[in-house]
Parts: C-alpha cells; structure tokens; sequence
C-alpha cells in the first residue's frame, strides 16, 4: 500500500504541479486569442445575455432542462469549499500575490470553460428515453473519434467524484458544524445522506430544481456578509490591493506568519486555487450544460464564460478581500480556519456562522452536482443498468467522509480528479477549430438578429 501511495504522490505532484498549471493556462490563452478575445471584449453582451436573464423561463431549442438550471448545477459544483477554503490557502501559502495569479487564470479560464460548454452542446446525444448527455467523454468520442481515451476520462471522472464531489464536501461539513455547532459527525454525515437521497434519486430535473434556488441563494448569503465587512473596512481596500499587485511580482519570500511567496509560489499556488475553485478545463461542468436547453452551442457556451466569473472574480475575490482587510492573512492559519477568523475579526460570533453556513450550503450543492457528473460518466462506460447501483454506492460514501475515513481514497480521487485535465484539454485542443466555427456562426447571426431586432424596437 506504501509503494501504492508513493506512486499516487508522484503523479498527484504532477497533475496539480507546475507543468499542468502551464498547459491549462496556456489552453485558455491559446482560446482566448483564437476566439479574438471574445470573452473579454464581449463581457458586457455576456453578462447581459446571462446575470440579467437568468430567472426567464421562455427557452428557444431543444433540451431537458433550463439555460439556467444547467448552469445553476453546474456552479453547485464549482461555488464550493474552494472559495473559502481554496482561497484563504492560496494567500497563507503564496502570499497576497496568489490572488493576481487566480484572476488571471479565471480571466483565462473563461474561454476554456465557453469552448468545453460549446463542445458538449455540439456532441451532445438524446437518448431513447428523452434525456440529453454529453461533455468530454462525448466529444471526445464523437469529435476526435477517439473512444478509448474517452473511456479514460469517464473513468477518471466516475471515480473522482468520490472524493472530490463527495467524502471531502461531507468532511468539510462535519468539521465546519463540529466546531461552530458542536455537532456530532456521525449524524452530520447521515442526516446529509438522507438529503442528498431524496434529491438525487430524482434524477437531473429534480436536482436542478433544487439547485437553480439554492445557488443564488447561498451566493448572496455569503456575498452579502462578505461585501459587509469589505465596506466595514473601506478604507482599507487600497492597500489591499497594492499588497496584492506586489506580490504578485515580489522576488523575495515577505514577512509574515505565512509560508513566504516568491513570484513562483504565489502564481503557482493562484492559479492552482483558481483552476480547483472554478473547474476549468477540468471537464467537469460541461457534463451539466449538455442537458441545457438552447438554439445554439455558443449562447450556451455564454454562460460558462459567466459561470467562471461569478465563481472566480466574484466569490473568490469576496474571500480575498475579507482575509486582507482584516489583516489575517499573516495570522499563521490556512483553510476554512482562516476564512473564519477573518469573518470573526469583524464580525464577532455572526462571521462564523456565516462561514459555516456557507460550507454547508456550498457543499452539499457540491455533492449534488457531482453524483451527476459522475453517474453520466458511469453511464457512458457501462450503459444505463448503472445508474441505479452507482447511486446507491453513493450515499454511504458521504457518511464515511463526514466521519473522516477512508483519507487515503480521498488522496487517489485527488489524483483522479487533476488527471481529467489531460483527455478534456486533448478534447478542446483537437476540437478548438470546432469552437471558432462556432462562435464565427453566432457572432455573425444569432449577435447580429439580436441587434437588428433591438434597433427596429428603439425606432418603433
């Protein structure tokens, strides 16, 4: 079992290492100049077509469940313990300058994430019963024409979602209600089973029903207490800022009680915090988006530009901004623990239940969407007979990583989960001329119809 794990910490050094931070960068750059800096020049027309219509239920095509709802699912999973926890690492490791580095992986990552939600609309399939799947294992396959490296992935993804979709969102519960609470882990890990139970077995529709109410709500719950202690602490907010522009390119480890930063450390811990928060590239989300209802990949492809911003520019940066002002971030803690001193410091009592709350609202949401991401993978390998039994192997799992077991499975899924990078980025690469075709089409159709209906309205 030793040398086992010696093998799993090598390749786990890799996935999430240097070398693969680089090339899910360098992807979303590659896209983001193939697509002439859509999602950035564009982001107006985005967030226009996205934050500002995101409760209109009138939908136009084909698909099993909103625009909305998909992403609504999707960022379930993404709006995670990673924007407490992930964040508050990234600066007690890497510094203030950590936070640079994840802007502009997310600034980056947008483009990734809009060409895999392209891509799953483009290959997406119906299956006899109604039902629309998709994402990498599907373009992969469907794309490329390579179906055993989207047998990888789907394994990679199926057996991922244990741990990072399922027993480390459960264990992060149970500690967080455990300290704030004094709740016992046991009952944390079955009343959260049974929940999850009555929405899963319901199948997509019924989780995205209870994730398109859930998720705007849970991220104004934590936006708002976040935006209250920033303006608490206004006048503050410049020198966070020059902290973190600093940072980014100091040469020399700062002072501190954190573990020093080095321009190395500080953009090799951002953008690895920024790519664990908003999944991009990762092939995960797109799983999701496949079931959306749209008249065009791009337009759906819209919203997983919105989906990284929302997770990254904004929640991200609510945390970062809440462990700069109140001066914690050299405290010497990392993880939640941070965050929850940051929210303490000032608001007393009240920030730590914000904080837990959050965790457990942000988790189990989690848990949701990736028992999708991981049954549409089981599905893809082994047909529908597996949709049932892998829903039942689910649930106990949950209860195991509230009581904290099985740490060692978490370590592999970890792995696991860094290794869906490598088909998903082969997938988006080989298929990039798809993704440009495509957003060519839109932007000179669908953007152009949109204006001209627009005008005609003004002059009438």
């Amino acid at each position: 079992m030793d040398s086992f794990m010696k093998i799993n910490d090598v390749i786990h050094s890799f996935v999430w290492g240097p070398v693969m931070l680089v090339l899910l960068l360098g992807t979303g750059i590659y896209l983001t100049i193939r697509t002439n800096f859509m999602s950035i020049k564009r982001l107006g027309y985005i967030l226009k077509n996205t934050l500002f219509k995101m409760f209109e239920k009138e939908q136009v095509g084909e698909g099993e469940i909103t625009a909305f709802q998909a992403v609504a699912t999707a960022l379930a999973a993404t709006v995670g313990t990673g924007n407490i926890a992930g964040v508050a690492t990234a600066i007690a490791v890497g510094g203030p300058g950590a936070i640079f580095w994840m802007w502009l992986s997310a600034l980056f990552g947008m483009t990734t994430k809009f060409a895999e939600v392209v891509l799953s609309i483009e290959y997406r399939e119906k299956t006899e019963d109604g039902r629309f799947i998709g994402g990498p294992m599907h373009y992969i396959a469907n794309g490329l024409n390579l179906k055993w490296l989207a047998n990888i992935f789907a394994i990679f993804a199926a057996l991922a979602a244990f741990g990072i979709g399922n027993m480390v969102q459960s264990n992060s519960v149970a500690d967080s209600l455990k300290v704030t609470f004094g709740a016992n882990k046991w009952a944390v890990g079955v009343i959260l089973a049974f929940l999850v139970a009555i929405v899963m077995f319901g199948g997509l529709k019924r989780i995205a029903n209870v994730t398109e109410r859930l998720v705007p709500f849970m991220a104004a719950f934590y936006v708002i207490g976040g935006l209250v202690i920033i303006i608490m602490n206004i006048k503050i907010i410049p020198e966070a800022f020059r902290l973190i522009f600093r940072g980014a390119f100091s040469k020399t480890a700062a002072a501190g009680g954190f573990a020093g930063s080095t321009i190395v450390l500080a953009s090799r811990m951002g953008i690895a915090r920024g790519v664990f928060s908003n999944e991009a590239g990762l092939g995960s989300a797109p799983i999701a988006h496949a079931a959306a209802t749209t008249d065009h990949p791009v337009r759906q492809g819209l919203w997983g530009v919105f989906e990284v911003f929302m997770d990254t520019i904004i929640v991200c940066t609510i945390t970062a901004l809440v462990i700069m002002v109140t001066g914690v971030w050299n405290s010497g803690e990392t993880g939640a623990a941070l965050t929850t001193m940051a929210f303490n410091y000032s608001l007393p009592k009240v920030g730590g239940y914000i904080v837990s709350i959050g965790i457990l609202l942000f988790a189990f949401s989690t848990i949701l969407s990736w028992s999708y991401y991981g049954e549409r993978s089981a599905e893809f390998l082994f047909g529908t007979k597996i949709i049932i039994p892998y829903r039942i192997i689910w649930i106990p799992f949950i209860v195991v990583g509230a009581v904290g077991g099985l740490e060692t499975l978490w370590d592999i899924a970890d792995t696991l989960n860094g290794l869906m990078a490598i088909p998903n980025l082969i997938g988006i690469l080989g298929l990039s001329g798809v993704v440009i075709g495509l957003t060519k089409d839109f932007f000179k159709t669908k953007y152009v119809e949109e204006l001209e209906t627009k005008n005609a309205t003004i002059k009438e």
